[in-house]
């Protein structure tokens, strides 16, 4: 490994002397089986389709006699080296944290066919991920955290000039009122005023002009003829 040449050759001897990548580089992809569930995020999103997921379900008892319930096991777990492009979407896309980037690269073989690396394989690679970086000073928390230590929101405040205790009912006249007449607003009402009611349906039928009344017989029904006027009829006899 050479340097900048400001500074001189900083050759290493490998494989005598191993290089020390950054803790961010991608080496090889680690697999933590325990935190899998099967949804088949990370090989529908290969954009080289070099992940292999198999597996089957399971029926397991439920506590206390409920009803019982499937899950996915995981049967296979393999990624093609020979065919992946190293871009990290099957990482990113994980929603279960159960693949990683690892700076291991000495992974080397003389046939293409053993970079076909199985969920052992791939397993073997999890001790060697590195602990995620410290946060940042002054940086904002992560949401996780944030979320679980917020404190249960309070009552809404209420507005400025206004009581706790329930606004009062006005009570209602025992007394029916007239048939068709109008309620009044109360005079010490200090709202706006009321937008005016509708007249009732009985005074809306008066007031309404009556529509005039068509001779049904005047109207041709649908598909129907002319009638022949008498001098154009065809003597029969």
């Amino acid at each position: 490994m050479t340097g900048h040449p400001s500074r001189g050759s900083e050759t290493r001897q490998y494989p005598e002397v191993r290089p020390d990548p950054p803790a961010r580089s991608r080496g090889v992809i680690a697999l933590v089986e325990e935190n899998c569930t099967v949804c088949m995020l990370c090989a529908r999103e290969c954009p080289d389709w070099c992940v292999y997921v198999d597996s089957h379900k399971e029926t397991l008892p439920a506590p206390d006699g409920g009803r019982p319930r499937a899950r996915n096991v995981l049967d296979r777990f393999a990624i093609d080296f020979s065919l992946c492009m190293y871009c990290g979407i099957c990482i990113e896309v994980c929603p279960f944290d159960a693949l990683f980037w690892s700076p291991e690269f000495e992974y080397a073989e003389y046939d293409v066919r053993d970079l076909l690396h199985e969920k052992e394989r791939l397993g073997e690679w999890a001790p060697t991920v590195p602990p995620p970086p410290a946060h940042e000073i002054g940086a904002e928390r992560p949401k996780e955290m944030t979320t679980g230590s917020r404190p249960a929101p309070a009552g809404r405040p209420r507005p400025a000039g206004t009581s706790a205790a329930a606004p009062a009912v006005p009570a209602v006249s025992p007394e029916p009122a007239a048939q068709g007449a109008r309620p009044e607003p109360p005079e010490d009402s200090a709202g706006p005023a009321a937008a005016p009611l509708r007249p009732p349906a009985q005074e809306r039928t008066e007031r309404r002009a009556p529509r005039p009344m068509r001779d049904v017989r005047s109207i041709r029904p649908p598909g129907s003829l002319p009638k022949r006027s008498p001098g154009t009829e065809k003597d029969e006899s």
